[in-house]
């Protein structure tokens, strides 16, 4: 299943993309309670959007990010069916990657 829901529309001319992503963002410097060991730090490095494989925003990212990260765009233009693509990587090599079609 993947960690990346996504919803893109059309809105006044323009792409209105959302993403929500289900990942810890953990900075590192979190205590666990039961075993009192530090957290591995765990955070999304790097968020690319495409648009019909047109880069339209790439992002490093560092620890200072919450958990479940809200994302949302707007970009001009744009046309009913676009294929918008989006990818994360985070900084323990795990990736996900999802697309979806304005609405």
């Amino acid at each position: 299943m993947a960690s990346i829901k996504i919803r893109a529309k059309l809105l006044d001319g323009n792409t209105q993309i959302r993403l929500l992503i289900a990942h810890p963002m953990e900075t590192g410097r979190a205590i666990d309670k039961q075993t009192q060991q530090s957290i591995v730090a765990h955070f999304i490095q790097t968020l690319t959007v495409r648009q019909n494989g047109k880069l339209i925003v790439q992002t490093e990212m560092g620890s200072g990010i919450s958990k479940d990260p809200y994302f949302a765009f707007m970009v001009n233009g744009g046309q009913l069916g676009d294929t918008i693509s989006v990818e994360w990587q985070d900084n323990l090599g795990q990736r996900d990657a999802v697309s979806d079609t304005v609405k």
